[in-house]
């Protein structure tokens, strides 16, 4: 049997969510389960783009071993042994633990771990999720020792330079082999950008199947109630973004639009440590109550995945500065308007209920008088998005190396 190693690489809590359905899939194809590999495309074509009908699936003798590896980029009490329990996933085999640092500093030492682990350890495919500065130095590297690399969510672009995440992607999907897209934007970019279409597979969102595998429990949760809250009577705030948070007249001009736009709802913000920090330098705590009140700013610590996505799931809507928040939103059908000029999820906006507000003020508030008056809702499903885009991500990798 032909043993392929692979290295699965992640720096974060939503790296770790999206890499959870792909060790799901690996697992179910090396225990033969065919069924799971079974109508994974419920149509021939997308717009323009033909997609090139898959032959029967068949399970060639290729075992997948994978070495789970942790950068430790992002420290989050919340990633403990029950967050892996919770995803169903080992614990990282791995952990760099270079977290709390600068992000050129961060991106040096993930560097310097990746040469001395690599040159330990072979893969015949590194396997990166997102956009972050893990997804950078992890791809890097593997370039280097000259291992294949798979991009997951690649071509996503919100051609805007000035964000780290943007450079992070170009470049990640500028050395990468194989491209696995999660919306057809994605796949626009990559051919435009001279891509063999050979080696791009349209196969779906998996952050959408990680929510979907833990739906019930979002649905069943009471996180919201536990803390005094109706269902459709409150707003959740999250603002995290350097360029919102890190820029005193900015954040200020942000809250102070949301709080001038007269929501009659309490808005829960569960705030980011770096975030928190800025309120009290800044000298913001005038927006804040202390308190659950309508049109009130009510701050909560940071929340595990499914606390979290249960305080989404009955929201009356989201004000976000997020990518994978518009995606999730979307999904679930609650309105979201999106605090900055630009979005890499064209997707979300175009089939979603998502909406670009910017960072001003006027725009701001224009988007949550809208919202308050008629609710933007899905038009139409997103496509792929359905639960199994981990398994058409199995399914090309064992195309791929059945091939060689």
């Amino acid at each position: 049997m032909k043993e392929i190693k692979l290295a699965l690489v992640a720096g974060a809590r939503p790296n770790f969510i999206k890499i959870a359905p792909i060790i799901k899939a690996l697992e179910k194809y090396n225990s033969l389960e065919k069924n799971f590999f079974k109508n994974l495309y419920p149509f021939d074509s997308f717009r323009d783009i033909k997609l090139v009908p898959l032959r029967d699936f068949y399970f060639p003798e290729i075992k997948f071993n994978y070495t789970l590896i942790h950068t430790g980029q992002h420290y989050d009490e919340n990633m403990s042994g029950t967050f892996f329990k919770l995803l169903d996933i080992p614990k990282p085999h791995v952990n760099f633990g270079v977290g709390g640092k600068s992000d050129l500093t961060q991106i040096s030492l993930m560097l310097e771990n990746f040469e001395s682990f690599f040159e330990r350890n072979s893969f015949d495919l590194v396997l990166l999720v997102g956009d972050v500065n893990s997804t950078l130095a992890a791809s890097i590297s593997a370039s280097r020792f000259n291992f294949k690399i798979a991009h997951v969510e690649a071509g996503l672009r919100s051609f805007d330079r000035g964000m780290p995440e943007e450079i992070n992607r170009v470049v990640t999907d500028s050395i990468s082999d194989l491209f696995f897209i999660s919306e057809i934007s994605g796949y626009e970019n990559l051919v435009k950008e001279g891509k063999n279409v050979s080696r791009l597979f349209f196969c779906g969102n998996v952050m959408i199947d990680s929510l979907l595998f833990n739906l019930e429990k979002i649905k069943e949760g009471d996180f919201f109630k536990r803390i005094g809250l109706e269902k459709r009577e409150y707003v959740v705030l999250t603002l995290h973004r350097p360029s919102n948070v890190d820029d005193e007249k900015r954040f200020k001009e942000i809250l102070s639009a949301i709080l001038d736009s007269k929501i009659p709802y309490p808005i829960i913000y569960p705030i980011h440590p770096r975030s928190r920090k800025n309120v009290f330098e800044f000298g913001l705590q005038n927006f804040f109550s202390e308190k659950i009140e309508s049109g009130k700013i009510f701050l909560l610590d940071p929340l595990g995945y499914i606390d979290f996505l249960n305080l989404i799931y009955f929201s009356r809507f989201v004000l976000s500065d997020s990518g994978g928040i518009q995606e999730e939103t979307s999904f679930l059908d609650i309105p979201c308007i999106t605090l900055r000029k630009n979005t890499e999820r064209p997707v979300t906006i175009e089939f979603g209920t998502n909406i670009l507000a910017g960072t001003n003020y006027e725009g701001i508030k224009r988007a949550i008088t809208g919202v308050l008056k008629s609710p933007k809702k899905m038009s139409n499903p997103i496509p792929l998005w359905d639960g199994k885009s981990s398994f058409r991500i199995v399914k090309h990798l064992v195309e791929f190396f059945g091939e060689r």
